[in-house]
């Protein structure tokens, strides 16, 4: 049967069980009906003539029972097969977090953001004055990247004067500023897209991936070191056993709105956004109360 027309299929069908009749049942109904209706032909010609035989009457009794009894004609119309029969219902795909990112458009990080979040971590463990002595003055942050600048290009804005400084840093074990990133592979992306703005700068890993911390230990100790990126981790240890001093640090910068494959950001990341609250709270909010030191969202 096409699917743009439906044909009448007519059956005869047992009254009783409902049943469709073989080939022998559907010709004895036949035959019952033809008598019928040779019986009615016979008895109406005798009323034609004012007698009603006995004979007549006995034979229109019988077959009229014969055909109470018979199954009668019905239509039944195939229905037409449509598309959305033949094909299976899909369920609704669940919307993700990174469906909804990779549509939006991606806002640049503020100062307010990083003060939200740090309210936020700590908001369960600390009382009202603790949370308000964290707050970090406004003159203590420098202008956060609006998406437009490549790392050389922004830190090239934000610190103007970087080759005097470089040039009269010489303190061992220190840097002059620190770039701290969610991943050793971002740490090193990082690294070669500041070549011109690096200069002569001597430049440290600071990740932990196929680096030891006694490794990094020495190389501090041996050289003065003007920038370091990596991981806050590691970064964190170094300082724990005395082998990065923060006091000679004038710059922090977080890779902030850099989003991974999964359009996650670094503070996105539970462990990480503990690793870098832990980390400001190892001597980083003092020195930018004092405005010493200065943050930096790229």
């Amino acid at each position: 049967m096409s699917e743009e027309t439906s044909e009448e299929v007519t059956l005869k069908l047992d009254l009783s069980t409902g049943k469709e009749l073989d080939q022998e049942e559907q010709s004895k109904c036949e035959n019952n009906e033809r008598k019928c209706s040779e019986a009615r032909r016979g008895l109406a010609r005798s009323r034609s003539l004012g007698s009603y035989p006995n004979m007549a009457k006995s034979v229109l009794w019988r077959f009229s029972k014969i055909k109470a009894l018979e199954p009668k004609e019905c239509f039944l119309i195939q229905p037409k097969e449509t598309n959305e029969d033949a094909t299976k219902t899909r369920k609704r795909k669940k919307k993700k977090i990174t469906d909804i990112l990779a549509k939006s458009e991606p806002k640049p990080g503020t100062p307010e953001d990083l003060q939200k979040l740090m309210k936020g971590y700590y908001s369960s463990s600390r009382s009202v004055i603790e949370l308000e002595e964290l707050t970090l003055p406004d003159s203590c942050f420098l202008k956060a990247n609006d998406l437009t600048h490549s790392l050389s290009s922004y830190l090239k804005e934000v610190c103007p004067k970087w080759v005097k400084l470089r040039k009269n840093h010489s303190e061992k074990k220190s840097v002059l500023m620190l770039i701290i990133c969610g991943s050793a592979i971002r740490a090193l992306e990082l690294i070669r897209s500041m070549t011109a703005f690096k200069g002569d700068s001597k430049v440290i890993k600071l990740f932990a991936k196929h680096i030891k911390v006694q490794e990094q230990v020495k190389l501090l100790e041996k050289r003065v070191v003007h920038l370091g990126v990596g991981t806050p981790g590691r970064i964190k240890e170094l300082i724990k056993q005395g082998g990065l001093h923060l006091n000679p640090l004038k710059f922090l910068i977080f890779d902030w709105n850099w989003r991974d494959q999964k359009l996650r950001r670094m503070m996105d990341i539970p462990e990480i956004r503990k690793e870098v609250f832990e980390l400001l709270e190892m001597g980083v909010l003092s020195l930018c109360k004092t405005e010493s030191l200065k943050l930096g969202l790229f």
